[in-house]
């Protein structure tokens, strides 16, 4: 091949080649997204339906089959299971790896389409998510104040940092919790109602055609054209206490004669603290595209902005997946660049010449600059798999550069000028460079055509890795022969000898030569030892079978030694927390238990902040709003600044709450990877709901002794008491009344309704 040939003769145009490399290269880099991990498309979905105030049993009859029987269906589907709980409706769908997902969602909403007509009224609409990474809030905040009420609180977050906070580039939406709205609340009076004839939907109709405000059109005034608007909203509550009811008899009743009102805090559902202060708490979801370290900056530029304008406002981090994002991706760069700078050492020790090594070190750079714009064009982002396959690479770079390289000294020590050197040198060898790349490559390659979660970790890492030998490639057949053509100089021992009697300014390299000497003299004896270890194998091939067999199979059985998980584990410094109180059990109640969790651990060091978040099972949780369950999120300082493992200030935190009576409680030091569901579920199907609670606990009770195991817990849990409520039809059909009408009046009783 004349590669190396035409690299020699024409050294301008390989430095113009190195340097577009060198400048796309940058640019580049500078363009490419960070993340934690490659943008992972799970083929999951999940189909969320509310029904409020019905029961487990109700939501699975009359919300969760149909939807079950309908998505049945859809394409590719490989398995589905649900959960039906209070006032929810939880479908899990699993796809087969390679189904395009977007297609799958518009399937799942026309299966959904065909059936909710069918749903009870009050069920809300079901909604469609993709499982993804994305779908997971990036960053979470709380707002606290000690001159604000938590509904002043709740106006301001929603007012005035949720719309900033939308605007800022790369975020997808907002949400906010935890906080409370102000609501007018009418109370009627039953007797009087009774007195006058009148029911509660009488009065709910009444109050939403008086609150309204409708366009009215055009209309012309000489040559100017006008708009009409016709306004009728309530601005006072004066004017709703004053409002006049029609009465059936004729005549009209002031409402406040009606019912007693008020403007007061509507219940809470869910209630937010930070480190112990009530917080209204804000989640923040980021582009598909977008660059989660970039969003993240963006963001807090913007949030200093607004606690600036904010007199008695303090914002406060939750997480921030940006952190250990940059913390990651910056401690194995580091390591990165050690290890270039250790190959580069080791390759001086070695080729004992100063140009050479400066040769080779050239090659680095530049192969893992051109691997950049690789990545670029492919679309790969810089993540802890890209930048493990750059690592891996960064020890294969130099190989093909040291093997040019050390032919082409050959040539030299045989007498020939430089640029015979380097061309003869590097193409005696470029076969056999090519085949030594390419079968790594080989070995990495077919991961990008392996189906599943395999592909979908790996295929990036086996790419980098790929396309860093390619480089590496490219730069030893034509970089490093032109270099050595022009710097290339073979020094003899008795130069250098002579070099260290010169002394002055020679004196520092005459050190280092004289070390090198030393070094040789060591590498000559082990040289001969292994020589004589060489000559010993081949004399007793047999005996060398035996023993590599037998170190191969202590090797293999070593593994179920070593074990194995899917993901090492990762110190990020958070560290989460559920508590589970008995169905039925207020919001209040779960809020009483989180203190005194939280009074608990608050005095360990480690930690930093403590957000907690009572009524529900987290910002990532897929349920709705549930009075009986409760998250944490514990941040602990960095770690640097602390002894102790987030692991083993889990351990500590588990230990201290266990005795806490009435609540199932887990604690889990947070992986962003892979961090989903138990570390070990076991299924148990049928139709006999009692006999699967049975097996369940019996399930519970053995598993509880295996050693090893903490947190078992079963999935059944037994639904809030119930009253019932039979009509008697005969009855109610006396009084004109149908079995809707009377299910309608109590719930608007016990319940109430909201009526605009």
């Amino acid at each position: 091949m004349r590669l190396p040939e035409t690299s020699v003769r024409r050294p301008v145009t390989v430095l113009m080649v190195v340097l577009i490399v060198i400048i796309l290269g940058f640019v580049s880099f500078t363009r490419l997204p960070l993340d934690l991990m490659p943008d992972i498309e799970l083929p999951y979905a999940v189909v969320m339906t509310s029904y409020s105030g019905a029961g487990p049993q109700e939501i699975e009859n009359l919300v969760t089959k149909p939807i079950e029987q309908a998505l049945s269906t859809v394409q590719g589907l490989e398995n589905i299971t649900s959960m039906s709980s209070e006032g929810n409706s939880v479908v899990f769908l699993e796809l087969d790896f390679g189904v395009d997902m977007d297609q799958a969602a518009l399937d799942i909403r026309e299966k959904i389409d065909m059936v909710k007509g069918y749903f009870p009224d009050g069920v809300g609409t079901p909604m469609v998510i993709k499982a993804n990474m994305d779908m997971m809030p990036m960053m979470a905040l709380s707002l606290s104040s000690d001159t604000l009420t938590l509904s002043e609180l709740q106006r301001l977050a929603e007012d005035t940092v949720q719309p900033r906070l939308e605007r800022t580039q790369g975020v997808a939406s907002v949400s906010v919790s935890g906080g409370v709205e102000d609501i007018i609340e009418i109370k009627t009076k039953s007797e009087k109602l009774a007195g006058y004839g009148l029911s509660l939907d009488y009065l709910a109709n009444i109050l939403r055609a008086e609150n309204v405000s409708l366009p009215g059109g055009t209309i012309k005034k000489g040559s100017q054209e006008l708009t009409v608007k016709t306004t009728g909203e309530f601005v006072s509550l004066e004017e709703i206490e004053h409002m006049l009811i029609p009465l059936p008899t004729g005549g009209t009743v002031q409402l406040q004669n009606l019912a007693d009102i008020e403007m007061k805090a509507d219940q809470q559902t869910s209630i937010s603290k930070a480190n112990g202060n009530p917080a209204i708490s804000i989640s923040l979801q980021k582009r598909s595209d977008a660059n989660t370290v970039q969003v993240s900056d963006a963001v807090r530029k913007e949030l200093a902005k607004i606690e600036q304008e904010l007199d008695g406002v303090t914002i406060t981090p939750i997480y921030d997946n940006a952190t250990y994002i940059k913390q990651a991706l910056s401690s194995t760069a580091e390591h990165g660049v050690v290890g270039a700078i250790l190959a580069v050492l080791i390759l001086y020790v070695f080729l004992r010449n100063v140009r050479s090594t400066l040769i080779i070190a050239t090659s680095i750079p530049i192969s893992i600059i051109a691997t950049f714009c690789l990545l670029y064009f492919s679309d790969i982002t810089i993540n802890m798999m890209t930048l493990g396959g750059l690592m891996l690479g960064i020890g294969r770079l130099v190989d093909d550069s040291v093997v040019v390289l050390e032919n082409i000294y050959r040539f030299r020590q045989n007498g020939y000028s430089r640029v015979e050197a380097a061309v003869k040198g590097a193409s005696e060898v470029i076969i056999a460079v090519m085949a030594s790349t390419l079968t790594t490559v080989a070995v990495f390659l077919p991961i990008v055509f392996v189906q599943g979660l395999t592909s979908t970790l790996f295929k990036q890492f086996a790419l980098t890795v790929a396309f860093s030998l390619f480089a590496s490639l490219v730069v030893s057949m034509t970089l490093v022969p032109m270099l050595s053509s022009r710097l290339l100089k073979v020094e003899s021992r008795e130069e250098r000898s002579a070099r260290k009697k010169r002394g002055g300014i020679f004196r520092i390299p005459a050190l280092a030569a004289k070390a090198q000497d030393k070094f040789d003299d060591g590498y000559q004896a082990l040289l001969i030892k292994y020589k004589g270890l060489l000559k010993w194998s081949l004399n007793h091939r047999r005996r060398v079978v035996i023993i590599t067999t037998v170190i191969l199979v202590v090797s293999l059985l070593s593994i179920g030694v070593v074990g194995a998980e899917f993901f090492p584990a990762a110190d990020e410094g958070i560290i989460t927390l559920s508590v589970t109180l008995p169905d039925g059990s207020d919001v209040r109640n779960t809020e009483e238990i989180m203190d005194k969790i939280e009074s608990k651990i608050a005095d360990i060091p480690e930690i930093d902040t403590i957000f907690l978040n009572a009524g529900s099972g987290g910002m990532m949780s897929l349920g709705g709003a549930q009075g009986n369950v409760g998250s944490f999120y514990i941040n602990l300082l960095p770690l640097e600044q602390r002894e102790r493992r987030a692991t083993e200030i889990a351990d500590e935190i588990r230990d201290r709450v266990m005795d806490i009576a009435g609540a199932q409680i887990s604690v889990t030091a947070t992986q962003s990877m892979m961090n989903i569901g138990d570390a070990i579920s076991i299924t148990i199907k049928g139709d006999d709901l009692d006999t699967l609670k049975q097996i369940g606990d019996d399930f519970v009770r053995l598993v509880q002794n295996i050693p090893g195991t903490r947190e078992v817990k079963s999935s059944y849990e037994d639904g809030i008491p119930e009253v019932q409520i039979s009509i008697d039809r005969l009855k109610a059909s006396q009084y004109g009344l149908t079995a809707g009408q009377v299910a309608n009046a109590v719930r608007s009783t016990i319940s109430g309704a909201t009526a605009t």
